[in-house]
């Protein structure tokens, strides 16, 4: 089958490696991904494989045991594994926002601890940052550390943290006000705290609870929850990169990576949404023809693989102007806010060209319709990003009258 969205100036090696990919999505996910997710069943099979690809290790470098790869790379894996189902790239997810972190962030002695067991897939990452109360406003955290001799003390409920049950290792943003006097800017009093935790729900280690899963309408398998800290006790090497104060930024820099993520998920879903609505429009007839003959329906197909296009060339832009080293919060935040909403307008065009079979759970694009609107909210809403890209844009442009 011809696919869209192919990717120019690809290393052999990346080709490889997402052919890889592509199969395991096409003969181990596809297959089995409605049915799990019917059932709100978490995907260890899927999981279990991925991890014997060597994808948990796709961006950790090769010193820490892992394959080293570029954001790209890692982003058209995502755009496949999401084409399959956008649950298991959630898992994955979380997981290298947290890696990403600890490479950039760590000290020397926290990336040789925790990059190995991440990069085999034994440790896997959580990161939180969102609160009961907080929504889009990060400056508002009220969960607080305080220094109590070699330790902090933790105290404060977080919420929308994906992968909580399952995760071994959470990244936790917090208020820490030591060393840093009242009325010192919000995000200048920010930590991040590497928190390891027991996976399950419950009390998973003393003074840290995962309540059970947040029931949601779509984006089901991976377990989403919230965390509560009661007098959480954490050594003070666990503080991301050894001080306080440098929260905000470390986790606005992993959000960036998130980002792209989101945007290469919205990719996916859209693309495997355009594939069910251009094989059921082939196979379903009106009229004496295939409904794909009819010009109303090519038309919708044309704007739809359009959509899926220029998604695809606003996310691979993003991840190749953060490989590059570059600020790319710009292309990140334009390619996730295009994404995201191209990847709503082609499943609700896919389904509609399902007729009423689109609202039976008996086909795939039924599935698709409730995952979608996860993307418009997650790291960071439309307008979010809008705002972002608003004030870069007068940066970028500045009057000098």
């Amino acid at each position: 089958m011809a696919r869209l969205a192919q990717t120019h100036g690809l290393t052999d090696v990346q080709q490889e490696i997402l052919a890889t990919v592509r199969d395991f999505v096409d003969k181990e996910i596809i297959p089995v991904a409605t049915e799990l997710e019917h059932r709100d069943e978490y995907p260890q099979q899927i999981v279990d494989g991925l991890k014997e690809l060597g994808v948990f290790g796709l961006m950790i470098p090769e010193e820490y045991g892992g394959l080293g790869e570029s954001l790209l790379t890692y982003a058209l894996c995502v755009e496949e594994i999401a084409r399959g189902w956008m649950s298991v790239s959630g898992i994955i997810n979380t997981h290298f926002i947290v890696a990403y972190m600890l490479k950039q962030h760590g000290t020397q002695e926290q990336k040789e601890y925790f990059l190995p067991r991440m990069a085999a897939g034994e440790t896997r990452g959580a990161f939180s940052m969102s609160e009961p109360g907080l929504g889009s406003d990060v400056s508002a955290i009220t969960s607080k550390a305080v220094k109590d001799g070699d330790e902090y003390v933790l105290n404060g409920q977080k919420m929308w943290l994906t992968n909580g049950g399952t995760s071994t290792l959470v990244a936790v943003l917090v208020r820490s006000d030591e060393g840093h006097p009242e009325g010192t800017a919000p995000h200048k009093s920010m930590t991040t705290f590497l928190v390891e935790k027991e996976p399950g729900f419950g009390e998973v280690r003393p003074g840290l609870t995962i309540p059970g899963k947040i029931d949601k309408m779509g984006y089901k398998g991976v377990d989403t929850t919230e965390l509560i800290m009661d007098n959480l006790r954490i050594p003070a090497n666990r503080v991301l990169g050894g001080a306080t104060g440098r929260g905000f930024y470390q986790m606005m820099d992993g959000v960036e990576v998130g980002r792209v993520n989101v945007a290469a998920r919205g990719c996916g879903v859209a693309q495997r949404a355009f594939e069910l609505g251009v094989q059921y429009a082939q196979q379903r007839q009106t009229f004496g023809k295939p409904i794909a003959q009819h010009q109303a329906i090519q038309f919708k197909l044309a704007e739809m693989a359009t959509k899926v296009e220029a998604a695809h060339a606003m996310m691979v832009n993003a991840a190749r102007k953060k490989d590059s080293g570059e600020r790319n919060d710009l292309e990140a935040g334009m390619a996730k806010y295009l994404a995201s909403e191209y990847c709503k307008e082609v499943v609700e065009d896919a389904f509609r060209i399902h007729g009423g079979y689109g609202f039976s759970k008996e086909y795939e694009i039924e599935r698709l319709y409730r995952e979608a609107p996860m993307l418009l909210i997650g790291e960071g809403t439309a307008e979010i990003q809008k705002m972002i890209i608003g004030r870069r844009l007068l940066e970028e442009y500045r009057f000098q009258g």
